[in-house]
C-alpha cells in the first residue's frame, strides 16, 4: 500500500528544499510533495489577501489524482487553509505550522494601515525590502546568514539547505532565488478577511501546531485560531521557525495531529 500524499508549502522567503530534513523526517510516513516558490509565476501575482497565491497552490492541487494532506509553514499554512476553504474536495486535511490567523480587532486595525500605504511600518517588510541579497560566493553568504542568532537556532545542515535551493548565479557572485520584492509585497498583503473564513464551521479536519515563544503569534493572538481549529492545537517549543530548528520534532507532532484528524483507517486508505 502506498504512503499518503501530502504536500507541504513553505514560509515567505524559504524555497521548499529549505525544509529538506522537515522533508526526510516526513517521509517515514508519507509521499511527500511541495511547490519550489510562490509568489513568482506571473500567472498568480501577489495582491491583496493573497488570493492570487491561493489560486496558485490550488493549480497545483488540481495536478494531483488524488487529494492529498496539506501541511504549511507559516505563509504556507494560511495558503493551505485558504485553498482547502474554497476547494475542499483537493485536500483531505490541513495541518497549519505557526501560520498566524489575523482576525477581529487586530485585522481592523492591518485593514487601515494597508489602506493607507503603511504596511511595511508595521509588518517584516521593513526588514524584507532592504534585506542584502547579493554576495561574492556561496561562503560569504554563509557566513551573514550563521553570524545571526535566528540562523544559528536551526537544525545543523537546516542553513545549507537553504543556500543549496536559495542561492542562484549573479555577476557579481550569487544572489538569493526569493525575490525580496515579492516577499515584501506578501507580508504586505497579508489578508484582513480572516474572521469571514472562520465564522463558519470549516469544511476539513484542520489542526494547528504553535511555536511556544513565536512573535508573530504573540503578535496576533490565538483566539482566531482557537475558533479555527478547536481542540486541534498543540505548543512546541520553539520560535516562528521551529520547522527549522527541530525538523524531528516537527514531523512527528505533525503525524500525530494527522492521526488525530484521519481516523488510522481513513488515513490509509488509498484514495
Amino acid at each position: 500500500m502506498s504512503k499518503p500524499l501530502l504536500h507541504f508549502s513553505h514560509g515567505n522567503s524559504y524555497p521548499a528544499g529549505t525544509y529538506s530534513r522537515l522533508f526526510q523526517a516526513l517521509g517515514t510516513h508519507y509521499e511527500v510533495r511541495a511547490h519550489d516558490m510562490y509568489g513568482h509565476d506571473p500567472r498568480f501575482p501577489v495582491g491583496d489577501g493573497w488570493h492570487g497565491l491561493v489560486e496558485e497552490l490550488i493549480h497545483h492541487l488540481e495536478q494531483y489524482d488524488k487529494p492529498p494532506i496539506l501541511v504549511g509553514h507559516s505563509l504556507g499554512g494560511m495558503l493551505s487553509m485558504m485553498a482547502a476553504k474554497q476547494r475542499p474536495e483537493l485536500a483531505r486535511a490541513v495541518v497549519m505550522l505557526d501560520s498566524p490567523v489575523v482576525a477581529g480587532w487586530r485585522a481592523f486595525a492591518w485593514r487601515f494601515v494597508k489602506a493607507r500605504g503603511l504596511g511595511s511600518r508595521f509588518s517584516p517588510a521593513k526588514f524584507s525590502e532592504r534585506r542584502r541579497n547579493v554576495w561574492p560566493d556561496r561562503a560569504s553568504a554563509y557566513q551573514h546568514f550563521i553570524s545571526k542568532p535566528m540562523f544559528q537556532a536551526w537544525a545543523p545542515g537546516a542553513l545549507d539547505d537553504y543556500l543549496d535551493h536559495g542561492l542562484k548565479p549573479h555577476p557579481e557572485g550569487v544572489q538569493l532565488r526569493f525575490d525580496r520584492a515579492v516577499e515584501t509585497s506578501i507580508y504586505n498583503t497579508l489578508p484582513h478577511h480572516m474572521g469571514a473564513i472562520i465564522r463558519e464551521p470549516y469544511p476539513l479536519p484542520i489542526g494547528f501546531i504553535a511555536g511556544t515563544t513565536s512573535e508573530e503569534l504573540r503578535q496576533a493572538g490565538l483566539d482566531a485560531t482557537r475558533k479555527l481549529v478547536g481542540e486541534n492545537l498543540v505548543m512546541i517549543e520553539g520560535g516562528h521557525l521551529y520547522p527549522l530548528e527541530k525538523p524531528e520534532a516537527t514531523a512527528k507532532l505533525t503525524h500525530d495531529m494527522i492521526q488525530k484528524l484521519l481516523p488510522s483507517k481513513v488515513l490509509d486508505t488509498v484514495i
